[in-house]
């Protein structure tokens, strides 16, 4: 299983909205985050760090593997 990093919430969003997804609202401590076409929401906690395994969930909810997460970090 590939490793995870912590993150915080900006760098999560960020890497997000580089494959689609968009702000919609923020409910208390959780952004949550839509895309066109996509029947999934993400909600992004917006604490220090985003837990690895919290991380690990949203990413498979928006239908990518780690690595294409962790690529998209990189530009």
């Amino acid at each position: 299983m590939p490793w995870v990093p912590l993150l915080p919430p900006s760098d999560v969003i960020k890497m997000f909205q580089r494959f689609g997804w968009r702000i919609v609202r923020q409910k208390g401590s959780h952004i949550i985050m839509t895309k066109p076409g996509h029947i999934a929401t993400l909600s992004i906690p917006n604490h220090p760090e985003v837990a690895r395994g919290t991380l690990r969930s949203l990413i498979a909810k928006a239908g990518l593997t780690i690595e294409q997460f962790l690529d998209a970090s990189n530009k």
